[in-house]
């Protein structure tokens, strides 16, 4: 039998540990300190609740990404799948793993060429924004969008987790450079993600100085990508240090806020934690356009697409049934002024 590179058991480490190990962060989003008002006459129909937005000038049913998980296996190319169709089948954003796998490894390209399932689904790609520290610039962002054929190139930064990781890129100096250059020269939005530690003020400042089409803040308090490092550790002493970092990160709330207090106006995602549609409606109410979602949908993928899709049409109602309950008839009036904070 061969024996899969390095990278192929990466990703399959990576799926493995998020299905079966407890990776949740130390920390919470911060969303559970926010409250509706409850309307008990709100003068609408449930049925008539608009949920639909467009981003990117791309319409969807619903302010939901599928955000980037995997790809660069055969377990992962099974699960984009089943993501691309039930993200087609309900008109939902979606975003594939890092491509970095099938940029090294021709072969594994088909893993995350998902668009002949969702023709009409807003497509991200994905790749480590520290890979332009590694040889990687413009050419290989272009390579990386028309691999999947996206509309978009989502560029991850994760020092934290490479710090972690006994292969992990760490040589992050003079990378903001090189961010504004692909930025300027790719003719895709560029999207700047963490991977669930969270975007501060500082930072959001500094990526709209470097021209990014929008942040997706990817905050604390879902998945935590160190504690995943934790059960993939080849020492006890290594398996410590990522322990240690469970509490670590801006919490999604807070990292929301943050962005906003700095640019009122860029397309901002909101990811990290996010589990159902009162989440969605409470983070679109702190200032987000769209927001994301992984751990949910990966569980489902590897049971079906149609456990997807049914994630799905929850979700939807979800957010329908929170706007009903606030007397909103639209997303788009959702604000600060809709929320209580409680300490």
């Amino acid at each position: 039998m061969k024996k899969d590179t390095p990278i192929i058991q990466r990703k399959t480490d990576h799926i493995r540990i998020n299905l079966d190990e407890n990776v949740q962060s130390g920390l919470t989003t911060g969303l559970e300190k926010y409250h509706f008002t409850h309307n008990a006459l709100p003068e609408l129909n449930l049925e008539e609740i608009n949920i639909s937005t467009t981003f990117f000038g791309k319409k969807l049913s619903a302010p939901l990404l599928i955000s980037s998980m995997t790809g660069g296996s055969s377990e992962a190319a099974s699960i984009n799948i089943a993501l691309a169709e039930a993200a087609e089948k309900e008109l939902i954003a979606l975003g594939v793993g890092s491509l970095r796998a099938a940029m090294d490894h021709p072969h594994l390209a088909n893993t995350y060429q998902v668009r002949k399932f969702a023709p009409n689904t807003l497509l991200f790609a994905n790749l480590g924004a520290i890979q332009l520290n590694y040889g990687y610039g413009v050419e290989e962002c272009k390579k990386a969008v028309d691999m999947i054929e996206a509309d978009a190139l989502i560029l991850h930064l994760n020092p934290l987790q490479e710090a972690l990781q006994p292969e992990g890129n760490t040589h992050f100096k003079e990378l903001s450079n090189k961010i504004e250059i692909v930025c300027k020269s790719i003719p895709v939005p560029v999207v700047i993600k963490e991977v669930g530690w969270g975007i501060s003020a500082k930072v959001a400042k500094r990526l709209i100085e470097l021209g990014v089409t929008a942040i997706d803040v990817a905050g604390a308090g879902g998945t935590s990508w160190s504690q995943v490092e934790m059960y993939r550790a080849i020492s006890d002493n290594q398996a410590k240090i990522a322990a240690d970092f469970i509490d670590w990160g801006i919490p999604t709330a807070e990292s929301i806020l943050q962005v906003r207090s700095i640019s009122p106006s860029i397309p901002l995602i909101a990811s990290g934690g996010i589990r159902n549609g009162i989440d969605i409606a409470k983070c679109l109410a702190l200032g987000a356009n769209l927001t994301g979602m992984a751990s949910p949908f990966l569980k489902a993928a590897v049971i079906s697409v149609d456990s997807v899709i049914q994630t799905i049409q929850t979700i939807k109602q979800e957010l329908k049934i929170t706007l009903f309950a606030c007397g909103i008839p639209d997303t788009s009036l959702l604000n600060p002024f809709s929320l209580i904070k409680r300490d």
